[in-house]
């Protein structure tokens, strides 16, 4: 095999060598902003993946649903729809079942996108697509939760997803959920947890998701 093939293979970052995996904390109740910060935050990958730290986030849970803080820091710029990457969003990925065997995206994983501030009365869409076999209806966009708070250097925005708007989300029977993200900015390179799309399609490889289990 010549030099040149080699040359012409895009480059590996160090995470892509391991899998990642971890806790989510459980809450009784929708967690101050304060103890999102504190309690339930995530770490950051964006080191290992090469990209830019511009935002951290939090995620907590419990039977009804899961919480999710994204704190973002930088200005609100500017949003679009369906072009949502090309602006400021938000997409989050779940797999219900965290299945590490299955090499394409089943009906339990979910991609979902949240808008910093509504355009076109749209501030929160599920985009997931299936295989025929697993083509389940996506939840509506309307009982996925969002509040948007601006400063002028940054802005933070609370989610909550709830548990009918995740097929198969049963922590009673199954402790363990798949998890990335992919947060989009304005005329800027996204950030990225545990994977990147500069070398994998994130909804098409949910066995490369971040591992989590649901503890108490």
């Amino acid at each position: 095999m010549s030099i040149d093939i080699f040359e012409k293979l895009p480059s590996i970052a160090p995470i892509d060598f391991f899998s990642l995996s971890g806790k989510l904390h459980y809450s009784q109740k929708p967690p101050s902003t304060k103890l999102m910060r504190s309690k339930f935050m995530l770490g950051i990958t964006s080191e290992w993946l090469d990209e830019e730290c511009f935002a951290k986030l939090a995620l907590a849970w419990n039977e009804t649903g899961i919480f999710i803080d994204v704190f973002v820091d930088k200005p609100f710029e500017e949003v679009f729809y369906p072009r949502f990457s090309e602006g400021d969003a938000v997409e989050l990925f779940f797999d219900t079942r965290d299945l590490k065997t299955a090499s394409f995206s089943t009906r339990f994983c979910h991609r979902f996108v949240f808008l910093p501030k509504p355009i076109s009365e749209i501030s929160a869409q599920e985009i997931s697509h299936f295989r025929t076999e697993d083509t389940h209806p996506l939840c509506d966009g309307a009982d996925l939760q969002v509040v948007s708070h601006f400063g002028k250097k940054d802005y933070e925005l609370q989610i909550f997803i709830p548990a009918h708007c995740l097929h198969g989300y049963d922590p009673a029977s199954f402790d363990r959920i798949g998890f990335t993200y992919r947060i989009h900015r304005f005329k800027g390179a996204a950030q990225h947890f545990a994977l990147s799309c500069q070398h994998f399609a994130l909804e098409q490889h949910p066995r490369l998701w971040a591992s989590f289990k649901l503890v108490k």
